[in-house]
């Protein structure tokens, strides 16, 4: 395709991603401006063009296919590349106002990042903040992300790292739950306990543990899996077995002795420990109302946990 023919379906792509992210073409057409019947034939205009078919349409709903799938990401990394090129050439670029899109894990986003949102926007109250749960794997640049908050030992070499602190996983369960069945003393003793894990992925009831040379990896079960850390740790308050926790989630209910560590001499890896870091897109250019979001929040989790409150 000439450079000239893609020219000009440009505008056509972004109003697709706009049809993509509201869910139908009433929705999108009030955005533009326009009819539903002109963005149905823009449509119809794009899938000639490239080829290939967007959506399934149905009379209920607009179902986009694996080809508009793989489309729309593409398109969305050329809106965000246009958006960069806006701030980069207006005065915005240097105001402390516009949108911002942070994504958190759940557990960091509610017992951490939350107490933080409220007077980081009082404080500045011309940035709209956008919080987005993200407990897998993402890419900033497609999903349209500002700053991302990884739990993870291994972050994602292409962007810009900021350390802010570190996590560990904890096992715990409840004094009732202890008193009933006992306390473990090692690592496989737990295959006669009832654990409570995320059941996100195949491999969650398999807990890895470590202590100096020793390495165990048990295939844990219980009656209750959840993905939710605080419906988790509910669970393990009302003596439902052992649960698996970052620290920073239990630490109230460890204080208030709702919970009890279990063989919190071993150490426990998982895809979500290691540093607890920020993470974002390198550029020269970067909006102000970015730079004042890192180095506030920043300030606050470091300052927390040189003071040995909320992350440990």
């Amino acid at each position: 395709m000439k450079n000239t023919q893609l020219i000009a379906l440009l505008p056509d792509l972004a109003s697709f991603i706009l049809i993509v992210d509201e869910g139908s073409f009433t929705a999108a057409a009030k955005q533009l401006n326009v009819t539903p019947s002109a963005l149905s034939k823009l449509v119809t205009r794009l899938e000639g063009a490239l080829s290939v078919k967007l959506f399934e349409r149905t009379t209920r709903k607009l179902i986009i296919t694996r080809a508009g799938q793989q489309v729309y990401d593409q398109a969305r990394v050329m809106v965000n590349a246009a958006k960069q090129a806006v701030e980069i050439s207006t005065t915005q670029h240097q105001a402390l106002s516009g949108a911002l899109t942070v994504a958190a894990p759940e557990a960091f986003l509610n017992s951490v990042l939350q107490p933080h949102v409220m007077p980081f926007l009082k404080q500045y109250p011309d940035i709209q903040l956008k919080l987005r749960v993200a407990d897998g794997e993402i890419d900033l640049i497609r999903d349209g992300i500002d700053v991302a908050f990884k739990l993870t030992d291994k972050p994602d070499e292409n962007l810009v790292l900021k350390e802010v602190s570190k996590t560990n996983l904890v096992l715990c369960a409840s004094p009732q739950y202890i008193a009933q069945r006992g306390m473990p003393n090692h690592p496989t003793q737990l295959l006669d306990h009832d654990c409570l894990y995320l059941a996100e992925t195949d491999r969650d009831h398999i807990w890895d543990f470590f202590k100096e040379d020793e390495y165990h990896s048990v295939p844990v079960s219980g009656r209750y899996a959840v993905n939710h850390s605080q419906m988790r740790l509910t669970g393990v308050k009302n003596a439902l077995g052992i649960g698996i926790f970052h620290d920073f989630v239990i630490a109230d209910a460890l204080q208030k002795g709702e919970v009890v560590p279990v063989l919190a001499d071993w150490t426990i890896k998982s895809n979500y420990h290691g540093a607890i870091a920020l993470q974002y897109a390198q550029t020269k250019y970067m909006p102000a109302r970015l730079r004042t979001f890192i180095d506030y929040i920043s300030e606050k989790l470091v300052g927390e946990s040189r003071n040995g409150t909320a992350l440990n």
